[in-house]
């Protein structure tokens, strides 16, 4: 099977002759710089210029050596957003960035790992309609974003690999969280769900906007689309279901119709961490393919029972081992076994993509990296 025959079998419910395998093909699948720069000097490859996909959570776009080596049969194309264009300056013994949402993020300059959000455009209590109004967001279907990258897709497609295309932004609630600040916003939710209707309407126009633009380029060029909201906890979730049925799924549900109308023949790619079970049947009703992390050491995302209730109508992208402790942690033994045991579960009848639990953090040794990714080849 060629890459793209691989992911396309798996997405499809159908057994390849291998995992398909991801690395990098959107942000919340990929590798920290300084993992990624670790693992290049432990194999003894040359150092070569990154190029980074996002700036705020420090991750880069692997080089083709790396993928080829770990069997990666995806590729992502990335627009142009506030977590890329990104210019930093110096400020109080951090590097400080403000993007076009008006998201102030900072970094220690000495052993910082990624940017932390600190500033939020609109923190003021209560939420009210004129604060909306007026409150300026970036266009979304701005052409800067997607150029050159039709040109990047059709050189994929020639090498038979699969192509993702990624958002423009993270999801309604979490770029309300943005917006507001975490407090602010579940709170607004609760005491104010007219007003921050008001709020997320004026988020999902961005992001209808770029893709509507995107996909009318591109939609008959990828195989994948990654849109996400992160819903869940470790423990629990962030809303309940509820409030969640009130005012996020019928603008998520407008969002995913308007993308499958636009590239009916792609698959919905879904991030969303944590706690989730309770959302997966809304998923499916909505029209999601895929869900992304599979955050298998969650409460409630025991992998057999996720395999067994919603494996005929969801594909797992992710869960293939436990990035917060094994990964990090474990001895490449013990990487290798837990790699097989998930795949052995998830994988069971197709429906699976092997990745990691969200991103290669940058405490993981490049041990484990590599015995992560032979583990994962070696499943036939």
């Amino acid at each position: 099977m060629t890459s793209r025959e691989r992911l396309l079998a798996s997405v499809n419910h159908q057994t390849p002759d291998r995992p398909a395998i991801d690395l990098a093909s959107t942000q919340v699948t990929g590798i920290s710089i300084v993992a990624y720069q670790r693992l290049r000097r432990y194999l003894g490859w040359q150092e070569l210029p990154l190029t980074v996909c996002d700036a705020v959570q420090q991750i880069c776009i692997p080089h083709d050596d790396i993928l080829q080596r770990f069997g990666v049969d995806t590729r992502g194309l990335f627009p142009v957003t506030h977590h890329i264009d990104f210019q930093d300056h110096s400020e109080n013994d951090c590097l400080v960035h403000v993007d076009e949402w008006g998201f102030g993020y900072r970094r220690p300059i000495h052993n910082g790992l990624w940017y932390d959000l600190y500033r939020h455009p609109l923190p003021g209590n209560p939420l009210r309609r004129n604060l909306i109004d007026s409150y300026s967001i970036p266009r979304g279907d701005e052409p800067r974003r997607i150029e050159g990258l039709r040109q990047q897709a059709s050189k994929w497609r020639e090498q038979h690999y699969a192509v993702v295309l990624k958002s423009v932004c993270a999801g309604l609630l979490e770029m309300m969280i943005r917006v507001r600040g975490m407090e602010n916003a579940l709170t607004d939710l609760l005491l104010d769900p007219k007003n921050s209707g008001r709020l997320l309407d004026k988020i999902l126009q961005h992001k209808l906007a770029y893709w509507q633009m995107a996909l009318t380029e591109l939609g008959d060029i990828v195989d994948v689309v990654a849109e996400g909201d992160d819903f869940g906890t470790q423990s629990s979730q962030l809303i309940s279901l509820a409030t969640w049925r009130k005012l996020i799924k019928p603008r998520q549900t407008l969002l995913i119709q308007s993308i499958r109308s636009l590239a009916p023949q792609a698959k919905i790619f879904f991030h969303s961490c944590g706690n989730i079970r309770e959302f997966l049947p809304e998923f499916i009703d909505m029209g999601i393919h895929i869900i992304n992390p599979v955050h298998i050491t969650a409460a409630g995302m025991a992998p057999h029972a996720l395999k067994q209730e919603f494996g005929r109508d969801l594909v797992f992208w992710g869960g293939g081992i436990d990035t917060q402790t094994t990964l990090p942690k474990g001895t490449p033994e013990q990487v290798a076994e837990e790699v097989t045991r998930n795949i052995e579960i998830l994988g069971k009848d197709g429906g699976y993509v092997f990745n990691t639990i969200h991103n290669i953090q940058a405490d993981v040794p490049p041990e484990n990296i590599l015995a992560m990714y032979e583990a994962a080849l070696k499943r036939i």
